[in-house]
């Protein structure tokens, strides 16, 4: 007897529905599983065989028939382990062991050997799959449940065990459908800049560049709060918008790294590898390729410390993916591009001892050692950096003055304000951010007049700045005139531009 389940399988951030045939005969005992499977699919067999004796059925070794699992289309390459129960379910119609109509519905789970459904990844881009192909019922783990659920119109159901979706499915026993619950956002964020004394200059650079998503670097000797500020950074930045939020659970959900409290990520990622990461690690890989930390940063911040400790050739593959709010990872069998539209902190020390300028320490680095160390801090890389500032020592009077909550929040308000002016102007575009505009937007948005366009053509014409830099610095003082809600581009506003541009 034959049968057909539907269910799924990832491709990066995309799914694909997969069909389940099943087709059992009278013959020698065998089971077998075609339509290039993966070997964790092809190891399935026996899990599926102890699942299936666990929850009371005939399992297929005992069984005498031939058995074939036909997963279609035939000519995609089928990862994972997520197809196990929709197999099993499968196995059991066509032999006979259940009966139920499988129209309509999508069905994934990963079986245990003693028949219970562990947790899946990827279920929220499932769900949304399953209800873009016009499924009406969604099946999964139970611990899945609450994220599929983010996925209105599509009626989600999480079972625990072989045995419970079977009874399910034969109307034997009633599962409430999951709902999506309000209280499932976590829409806490400390405002932690309240907790940084002095640095005033590095707070406007900070304001600036979470306003319009711009990059930064900052330079400054150890211990005067460059990590403490890229933090503070992360907490200015609003909620994200449904789109964006969707998208980015998506991310984590493909890693597996959703709260079982908390399914929608709301708030922008942080995201801080260490100098040691691997370039896979940053940028993504894998054989299936899975999103790096430029990926987990999507709609957020990636903070790099200690920036000249990384390895060239991840600081120098960076490029690209700054440039175009995107990476395309390519296998031999796999091509996937994944969204990296973040913004990128960096603190760096001026040399390898950190004294390198400063008026309290003396430097104990040689000529040869500031050199090299100094060569990452130049460069292409540099040049894709909008605002470069320095933090400087802070006396002891700043170090110890009262905190100032309402300054904090201001700063919070005025980041908000323009990036609503932001939304509002980029609507239609594709885009949201300041520093996501292309040249043409940038024409269209960045007008400044005759006094600006002086000193614009005397900071290109010396070489000092590249036509890169060029726009990148227009798109900062775009921002600027956000943050003072003006339309048009006034000669300060470029003037404060050029003073956080950095001079290689």
């Amino acid at each position: 007897m034959s049968s057909k389940i539907f269910s799924a399988n990832i491709f990066g951030l995309e799914s694909q529905i997969i069909e389940v045939e099943a087709e059992c005969m009278k013959g020698l005992r065998s089971f077998s599983i075609v339509g290039l499977a993966s070997k964790s699919i092809e190891e399935a067999k026996e899990r599926i065989d102890l699942a299936i004796k666990n929850s009371l059925l005939k399992k297929p070794s005992s069984e005498n028939l031939k058995t074939i699992i036909s997963l279609a289309p035939a000519d995609t390459k089928k990862e994972g382990a997520i197809l196990d129960l929709p197999i099993a379910l499968s196995f059991l119609i066509g032999s006979k062991q259940a009966r139920f109509n499988p129209e309509g519905k999508l069905i994934i789970g990963e079986l245990s050997l003693n028949g219970s459904i562990r947790k899946a990844r990827g279920a929220l881009i499932i769900a949304i799959k399953a209800k873009e192909s016009g499924f009406k019922e969604l099946i999964l783990p139970k611990e899945n449940a609450s994220e599929a659920a983010l996925v209105s119109g599509i009626k989600v159901i999480g079972v625990n065990t072989l045995a419970e979706c079977l009874a399910y499915l034969e109307g034997r026993t009633y599962i409430e459908p999951e709902k999506q619950k309000s209280e499932n956002r976590d829409t806490s964020l400390f405002n932690a800049l309240i907790w940084i004394q002095g640095q005033e200059y590095a707070k406007r650079a900070l304001e600036i560049a979470a306003a319009g998503g711009h990059n930064i670097i900052m330079e400054g000797p150890p211990g005067t709060g460059k990590t403490m500020l890229a933090k503070a950074m992360s907490s200015l930045l609003p909620q994200l918008n449904n789109d964006d939020s969707l998208e980015v659970t998506k991310i984590y959900s493909l890693v597996g790294a959703l709260k079982d409290n908390y399914p929608l990520i709301t708030n922008p990622p942080f995201r801080a590898p260490h100098h040691t990461s691997s370039e896979a690690s940053i940028l993504g890989g894998g054989n299936p390729p899975i999103p790096g930390e430029i990926t987990l940063a999507h709609k957020g911040i990636l903070f790099l410390d200690e920036f000249p400790e990384f390895h060239r050739n991840i600081l120098e593959a960076l490029r690209q993916p700054l440039e175009e709010g995107e990476i395309t990872i390519l296998r031999s069998k796999h091509r996937i591009t994944l969204p990296t539209k973040f913004s990128l902190v960096v603190a760096a020390n001026p040399c390898p001892c950190g004294f390198y300028g400063d008026n309290e320490k003396d430097c104990v680095c040689s000529s040869s050692q500031i050199q090299m160390y100094r060569r990452k801090l130049s460069g292409p890389i540099i040049d894709r950096i909008d605002i470069s500032i320095n933090v400087p020592r802070i006396k002891f009077d700043k170090l110890n003055a009262e905190n100032n909550p309402e300054e904090a929040e201001k700063i919070k308000q005025n980041i908000a304000k323009a990036r609503e002016i932001q939304y509002n102007r980029f609507t239609g575009q594709g885009i949201s951010l300041n520093s996501e505009m292309n040249v043409g937007q940038i024409k269209k948005y960045c007008s400044f007049g005759e006094d600006s366009t002086a000193l614009l053509k005397l900071a290109v014409d010396s070489g000092k700045l590249s036509p890169r830099g060029y726009h990148r610095l227009l798109k900062v003082a775009r921002t600027i005139a956000d943050l003072d809600q003006s339309d048009q581009i006034s000669l300060s506003h470029v003037s404060e531009a050029i003073a956080y541009r950095k001079q290689n």
